[in-house]
């Protein structure tokens, strides 16, 4: 039998594939569309047994090609761009094809822990796992607000299913995803490109960069998945994040410190880099007025109860660990 990862190639999907690897688990079933083709360097370094593209997959699966041949399935795979617009793709993507998966492993009583998203609390103040709570921005969140709600409706008793609502998640292997990927990557680039980071202007009451989101590192969000893996009978929709938000210029100045690090130079503070220009504010997109979440903080009250007890990595720690990581393999 084989655990199924979609979106194998894509940024969580990759390593979630490595830690399975580091669980001694290597019969995987890599799913995916490399219609972007450089997303197969992040699985180089991967042990799998077989790839499919995620059409093939379904096609296979919707035939009865899996029956008694999936131990469980991670399900990663989606449009992932909040600010795309053709609703169509987005709901094929991110909802029917989910719903398709959702089937088979309901027939199959096959656990299921999936990819939501904090995109589906929108503008609320308040990120707790409630209906009372969400209310998305832009149809990404609503495609995922809307197979949580199915997800809601099953009856008890039935195969594991978990939804994980993932915050703003950076780490290695999300350098194919270009403006989507994690301010920390770049302002990683940017500092080493052009010696300053760029971050906007305030907005939503905050200050300049004092916008505030919870940023969580993919090691933490693969060990979330995980937990849930190994405990079978615990199902239900979580929050994945750290539980505490932090301002874009607390990312910004874990960036440029650990640059600055690696070149020799002593930390400087959010003032210093701010007098010396390394830190400097751009004007608001107009066309993310109104669609954009100024704030968001994980609520853990669930996901602590249901048994998962590690500490989460902050920003200061775990930016830092990432950029070593990309100087490295730089």
């Amino acid at each position: 039998m084989v655990y199924v990862v979609t979106g194998a190639a894509g940024f969580i999907g990759a390593n979630l594939v490595r830690g399975l690897n580091a669980q001694g688990i290597t019969d995987i079933l890599a799913v995916d569309d490399l219609t972007q083709g450089d997303k197969f360097r992040n699985l180089v370094d991967c042990a799998i047994s077989d790839y499919l593209d995620k059409d093939e997959f379904l096609a296979r699966l919707k035939a009865g090609g899996f029956r008694r041949a999936v131990k469980a399935v991670f399900h990663q795979g989606a449009c992932s761009d909040t600010t795309a617009s053709d609703g169509r793709y987005v709901m094929d993507v991110n909802y029917a094809y989910s719903c398709a998966l959702l089937d088979f492993c309901a027939a199959e009583m096959t656990p299921l822990i999936y990819a939501s998203s904090a995109a589906t609390y929108g503008a609320h103040a308040e990120f707790r796992e409630d209906p009372a709570c969400e209310g998305p921005l832009n149809v990404y969140g609503w495609s995922k607000l809307l197979f949580d709600q199915r997800v809601r409706r099953l009856p008890p008793g039935g195969s594991q299913v978990v939804g994980l609502r993932y915050f703003n998640v950076y780490g290695e292997r999300e350098q194919h995803k270009g403006r989507m990927a994690s301010v920390a990557y770049h302002f990683f680039n940017q500092y080493r490109a052009e010696g300053h980071v760029r971050l906007f202007e305030g907005s939503g009451g905050y200050g300049n960069g004092e916008q505030r989101r919870d940023f969580v590192s993919v090691e933490d969000v693969v060990r979330v998945n995980l937990f849930f893996l190994q405990n079978p009978m615990v199902s239900g929709i979580y929050n994945c994040g750290t539980g505490a938000a932090q301002s874009f210029n607390d990312v910004a100045v874990a960036a440029v410190n650990a640059c600055r690090a690696a070149e020799g130079r002593p930390a400087a503070t959010l003032q210093e880099l701010q007098q010396q220009k390394v830190i400097r504010y751009i004007p608001f997109p107009g066309d993310l007025k109104g669609k954009y979440q100024s704030y968001t903080q994980a609520d853990l009250t669930a996901l602590r109860a249901a048994g998962y007890a590690a500490p989460f990595l902050t920003v200061e720690q775990g930016v830092s660990r990432y950029i070593h990581q990309l100087l490295a393999r730089d």
